[in-house]
């Protein structure tokens, strides 16, 4: 079937983008592209913050969405920093959901930790 070659083709050149391999266990791709972000904490064990809005991630009563960072001891990395974009293992804490959520970069906001 052409259609699913054609996705486990792209699948791998994102892996590759990124420098990620499969290990263990299959975790599916998440777009967080049109989110802003930060990492939270450290990136070997802490969490990813993110919201629609600027606004909505930079106070913590505004609406925004925490994951911690999925610390799988199969991969040599969790955090896969790139010139465009960031892709992080994430643990949703609900219903055992995992993703490879990939972040746009000119969306980071660093510097709004948490404490």
């Amino acid at each position: 079937m052409k259609l699913l070659d054609e996705y486990f083709e792209i699948q791998q050149k994102i892996y590759d983008y990124f420098g990620y391999q499969e290990d263990w266990r299959v975790i599916p791709l998440d777009d967080a592209r049109n989110y802003y972000w930060f990492v939270n904490g450290s990136e070997h064990g802490g969490e990813v913050c993110y919201a629609e809005t600027e606004e909505e991630l930079k106070t913590e009563s505004g609406q925004y969405y925490v994951n911690e960072i999925y610390t799988q001891r199969f991969l040599p990395k969790w955090v896969y920093r790139s010139k465009d974009y960031t892709m992080v293992c994430v643990d949703t804490q609900t219903d055992g959901n995992k993703f490879l959520q990939i972040f746009d970069n000119t969306k980071e906001r660093p510097g709004l930790e948490r404490h």
